[in-house]
């Protein structure tokens, strides 16, 4: 797969030379460092999981070359940090034409960016090395009207790259339907097992252990199990507080498998029974995702999926009094924000909030074939929000499906996860007796 994607980004940028960076390493504390991943594109284009690497791409007359820069072999830091491949490694496990030593590329980098005209870098992730191609662009500046030679601009590779991973091959479909899977049962086991007087972090733990013990690398972001008041917290992961009887509890936590990530949320009642005000506010969430996902099909435009899902819900929360007024109105005026002030989706595959551009050329794009996003609407109403009854409070609710937008509308990758009312009560009765 990697080879063909190095091939297509040599197609897009004609003659040329393209430098990607590895992944720097972050320190946590002290002498430990956070257990390292690879920059998104570094791996998509090269597979390769070594920290200080260089990737490099010439795209000259048909002829193309894939060069890797690397760590070499050393026997003292393999004893703790692991075998590296080296560049002969690099060349055999990872299909580098050429592969030379990372303290080689001073020397060696200057050659082959002397035959390309434009120089394919992104300025602003690596400060190092920022520096080293703004040093190279000087000297190419001073000497190219009497040489001829070097790069005369440097673009940014970004747009390119990302609009590729936007759309996904059949092969990437199938590992982040299995990062999906992972997720999918975890949450199934957190629905099972969840009861009054947990920990959250009780919960965390189940759902990550199922994610290790199932090939995922771990998390693919931090695994948010919030209940009661924490609910309303979008962004809540503390998850130290004790369940209560009574509470929702809402649960967001994708896995990450070979480098693809899930994002699953579904929210539910602790002791298995949502009370009223919990279904009410529920089942218009629900109805705003199912009405949202209907919407799926090539040729939608991404925000008319979310605008279709804040219809749903501002017309709940308008029949059950939460808001008042005209809807047109209220959706003119945002004033919806006060329960739902996030977007209904975003973009998924190598990073959760994956990239490519949610506009073109100042327009909305419309969804296609091989896109793969979320689905989740929600409705969050803190303690004391102002003109809401008591019995509402402390209410959270999202849910999030991923899904893969076919030729013919759409697929749930995530579906085997209840999220019908009857079908979560029904699942927590069979555990809870």
């Amino acid at each position: 797969m990697r080879d063909k994607c190095r091939a297509k980004l040599i197609e897009k940028i004609g003659g040329g030379v393209a430098i990607f960076t590895s992944a720097p390493i972050s320190i946590r504390a002290n002498d430990i460092d956070y257990e390292y991943r690879q920059d998104s594109d570094f791996y998509y284009l090269t597979g390769f999981e070594e920290p200080e690497s260089v990737c490099v791409l010439v795209a000259n007359n048909g002829h193309s070359k894939f060069i890797l820069f690397v760590r070499p072999r050393d026997k003292e830091r393999e004893v703790w940090d692991g075998k590296r491949a080296g560049t002969q490694g690099a060349i055999r496990e990872f299909g580098a034409d050429e592969a030379y030593s990372i303290k080689q590329l001073d020397e060696i980098l200057p050659k082959l960016l002397d035959t390309a005209d434009k120089l394919y870098y992104s300025l602003g992730k690596e400060e190092w090395f920022d520096k080293k191609i703004l040093r190279l662009m000087r000297y190419y500046k001073r000497m190219r009207p009497r040489s001829g030679k070097g790069p005369s601009a440097i673009i940014d590779p970004s747009e390119i790259i990302h609009e590729m991973r936007l759309f996904k091959s059949d092969e990437e479909v199938e590992v982040l339907q299995q990062a999906v899977s992972i997720a999918a049962e975890a949450h199934i086991e957190a629905m099972k097992t969840v009861r009054p007087g947990m920990f959250e972090y009780e919960i965390e733990a189940l759902i990550e252990f199922i994610f290790r013990k199932s090939g995922a690398t771990g998390p693919a972001y931090p695994t948010i199990v919030a209940s009661g008041p924490n609910a309303t917290t979008l962004h809540y992961n503390s998850n130290r507080r004790r369940i209560e009887d009574g509470d929702l509890l809402l649960v967001d936590a994708g896995a990450e498998y070979r480098y693809y990530c899930s994002d699953i949320t579904r929210t539910y009642p602790a002791n298995g029974k949502f009370t009223a005000e919990q279904k009410t506010i529920y089942n218009i969430v629900l109805g705003a995702q199912l009405a949202a996902i209907e919407m799926i099909k090539p040729g939608v435009s991404f925000i008319d999926i979310h605008n279709k899902a804040v219809e749903v819900i501002v017309d709940g929360l308008l029949r059950i009094g939460l808001l008042r007024g005209n809807s047109e109105e209220i959706i003119k005026d945002e004033g919806y924000k006060k329960f739902f002030m996030h977007r209904t989706g975003h973009w998924l595959g190598m990073d959760v909030h994956d990239v490519g551009n949610y506009k073109v050329d100042d327009q909305w794009r419309k969804i296609e074939p091989g896109m793969i996003m979320t689905v989740e609407p929600g409705i969050y109403i803190p303690e004391e929000t102002e003109g809401v009854p008591p019995r509402y409070w402390n209410i959270g609710v999202r849910i999030e499906d991923d899904v893969l937008v076919t030729e013919e509308g759409c697929r749930v990758l995530s579906a085997r996860v209840p999220k019908l009312v009857d079908e979560i009560e029904s699942l927590m009765a069979q555990q809870l007796g």
